[in-house]
């Protein structure tokens, strides 16, 4: 079986299928590896978008990314997530990966916070095509994960099913919080 973040990459392949002109967004672009898995999709023609608030994620992605031949269709961008509507201007958005908690090899203080992670969750969701997802791959082996894991659970469960599908993927037999992902699909 796979784990949430292959998992995530799998469903992320499918929407580049669906949607290989559409624009994504890695909404925690860390070190660019979610970024990467996009613009190597063979059928990727779109536009994605990378958001970090730490000068060093900017330039361990940068760097991992801009000797890839379809460099030109990725924008990365210095600022929190929240800051989505403010920053992308294309119509709509065909989907959104989050890896919620901190930049590996980083500073573990700074970790992403639900008000921020909800208000861009809610901000693509305004732009999100039909059939489009947003996928949070959750860690919540730290204490701020588990705080954001249960909050963002609280807000998502009262989302309307007529407009979305929330799912969430995990395994429940392993030890230490192992990361899961949940899939909100725009279903109308």
């Amino acid at each position: 079986m796979k784990n949430a973040l292959h998992f995530s990459h799998q469903l992320l392949a499918d929407l580049i299928q669906r949607f290989p002109n559409g624009t994504f967004i890695d909404a925690t672009l860390g070190n660019g590896n979610d970024t990467h898995f996009i613009i190597n999709q063979p059928h990727f023609k779109g536009h994605v978008y990378g958001f970090d608030i730490q000068k060093q994620a900017i330039l361990n992605s940068s760097t991992k990314l801009e000797s890839h031949p379809k460099y030109h269709l990725v924008s990365l961008i210095e600022k929190s997530h929240d800051q989505i509507e403010k920053i992308i201007s294309e119509p709509t958005i065909a989907g959104a990966i989050f890896n919620l908690g901190y930049l590996p090899g980083g500073d573990h203080d700074i970790t992403t916070h639900f008000n921020s992670t909800l208000a861009a969750i809610e901000q693509i969701a305004e732009k999100l095509v039909k059939r489009g997802q947003i996928l949070l791959v959750i860690y919540s082996g730290h204490p701020a994960g588990m705080i954001e894991k249960q909050k963002l659970f609280d807000a998502l469960s009262t989302w309307s099913q007529k407009e979305y599908q929330v799912l969430q993927y995990e395994f429940i037999n392993q030890q230490n919080q192992p990361p899961m992902l949940l899939i909100i699909e725009k279903i109308k």
